[in-house]
């Protein structure tokens, strides 16, 4: 569907079955029978072959509404067509709302084939609720300009010399040390390295390994040369954007279609609803909390498994009251952009950080605290990076918690679980913190603390981070990690990242290892959070 123009025609996009619904359609058109000309028609096999991500993406694509119409209940020829297009509607809907664009824009309609009346209703009905509604506000996505082979060539050249690959001394250590290498996929940074110089990004292997590496870091803190290769691999995806070689987005790009669509200026957020009674915020507090994508993952995930990422963000503001610190919400919270950065969406991020940073600005804040590793690391220096001024400092809520805690008059109530702790990425090595959850580590009153076989500095991946090339072997990563805190005899894995958490989990659905995988997941904000207390 073609972006939005300047018409001020609104787009509804029709995703319609093929069966009964269909038939009942072309009774309309054989009529001749008024459907709104807002209305664009999509044929499909099967509604319920409309995931959530084709949902929200025709959203970013420019749709003002999206009407997704299948079989009555107990009609699908497929068996459960209706009931993955209501739950898949019903999620995304919830989604909308947090997005500010109102479940009111997406809506299900089940019909038969005698129903065309019915289904005349139920269309001129949505298209009449969309006109009051209005646009939906998603500006159109950026057009990326293609490069010609001398260009992209040049760019590359430019590439090459200011990330200094030519310094690479070909030792291998980044491969010895690399989490995908080391569970069986033929990745080698060395080699992509070296196959980009001789034969740019078309070289066999490359494309495909570009998407797969997990940024993780262990390979440049491992370099002789210091070669920073996770970041020369950002570059890289964003040079694919400029050709006909597509991304790896995972789970259909719904993640990177909801960021696409917070960098859109006209649409407001409405973040924070739900919070439990007893949080205290203040709306003109100098101390706002930075929340991050949280709420949207819950809903994603909650499909499959029971994610509770959300409670960090609640158990990060019950933190601060118990230090009488009522925190600023934004209500408008956007993405901090990380993950469309990071899978090589450039332009995108830029237009994201700048209404971040005009908005946190415009605040008069003094501090932004934030707990989630990716909105840290983002915040804090990759807008810096990027020449963006913050008029506000960026805390990570452990490095509150640490100053906090040292001024005494604090312990914790002890518990008797064994306990072990799986790094972000992030925050340890990218942020240069992986000392600091420690220190809150050992503050605890576990029954014992064990660290994993390869942990802190030498700690491995969830096993995917900016939602770009998942496939078996991040799933074996997984296995392995997990694999690895049973061996240490912990009953509780200690997290520090919402993405840990949901790919350890993951990980923990496979029907065949469920009860070999399964250990309890729990982020460090909540243990503090659960366990802390005065002295008496």
């Amino acid at each position: 569907m073609a972006n939005k123009t300047d018409d001020k025609t609104l787009n509804i996009l029709l995703f319609l079955c093929n069966w009964g619904a269909h038939a009942a359609f072309l009774t309309l058109q054989d009529q001749l029978r008024p459907i709104p000309h807002e209305i664009r028609m999509v044929r499909v096999p099967c509604a319920g072959r409309i995931d959530r991500a084709m949902l929200l993406k025709a959203f970013a694509q420019g749709a003002d509404g999206v009407a997704l119409v299948g079989c009555e209940p107990g009609t699908c020829r497929y068996g459960s067509g209706s009931a993955n297009s209501l739950q898949n509607t019903d999620d995304v809907q919830r989604i909308l709302d947090i997005m500010g664009l109102g479940r009111e824009r997406l809506c299900f309609g089940a019909f038969l084939p005698e129903e065309s009346e019915e289904l005349l209703s139920f269309l001129q009905n949505f298209a009449d609720e969309i006109n009051v509604l209005g646009p939906a506000g998603i500006e159109a996505v950026p057009v990326i300009s293609a490069l010609n082979a001398d260009d992209l060539h040049q760019e590359l050249r430019q590439l090459v010399a200011a990330y200094d690959i030519h310094a690479c001394q070909d030792c291998g250590k980044c491969t010895s040390a690399c989490p995908l290498a080391l569970i069986g996929k033929p990745f080698s940074p060395r080699a992509i390295a070296s196959a980009v110089i001789t034969g740019g990004i078309h070289s066999p292997g490359v494309q495909e390994n570009v998407w797969s590496c997990l940024t993780c870091g262990l390979c440049y803190d491992r370099c002789p040369s210091a070669v920073n290769f996770p970041a020369f691999i950002k570059e890289l995806r964003h040079l694919y954007r400029h050709t006909a070689l597509p991304g790896q987005e995972v789970h259909g790009g719904f993640f990177h279609s909801l960021m696409r669509s917070m960098s859109s200026a006209a649409i407001t957020p409405r973040r924070w609803g739900g919070l439990p009674d007893e949080i205290r915020t203040d709306p003109e507090s100098p101390i706002l909390f930075f929340g991050g994508c949280a709420p949207y993952y819950d809903i994603f995930f909650g499909k499959h498994s029971r994610p509770q990422t959300n409670k960090i963000l609640i158990d990060s503001l019950r933190l601060l009251n118990f230090f009488d610190v009522a925190p600023r919400l934004l209500t408008d919270e956007r993405c901090c952009g990380h993950d469309l950065l990071w899978s090589g969406d450039k332009k995108n991020f830029e237009r994201l950080a700048r209404i971040n940073v005009e908005r946190l600005n415009g605040l008069g804040i003094e501090t932004v605290i934030t707990t989630c590793p990716e909105c840290y690391m983002t915040l804090h220096t990759t807008y810096a990076d990027e020449g963006l001024e913050l008029k506000f400092k960026v805390v990570h809520l452990y490095d509150f918690l640490e100053e906090q805690l040292d001024k005494g008059a604090v312990d914790f109530e002890p518990f008797d679980q064994v306990i072990t702790f799986q790094d972000s990425c992030r925050l340890g090595r990218l942020e240069g913190k992986v000392d600091l959850p420690r220190k809150l580590l050992k503050r605890l009153q576990p029954a014992r603390f064990v660290e994993m076989k390869e942990a802190a500095g030498a700690s491995i991946c969830c096993g995917n981070c900016a939602w770009t090339g998942c496939d078996g072997y991040s799933k074996a990563l997984q296995v392995r990690r997990l694999e690895q805190a049973h061996a240490t005899g912990s009953d509780l894995l200690v997290t520090s990242c919402p993405k840990c958490q949901l790919h350890l989990a993951c990980a923990m659905e496979d029907p065949f290892r469920r009860e070999q995988l399964e250990i309890e997941l729990m982020d460090l904000t909540s243990i503090i959070a659960q366990t802390i207390r005065w002295k008496g």
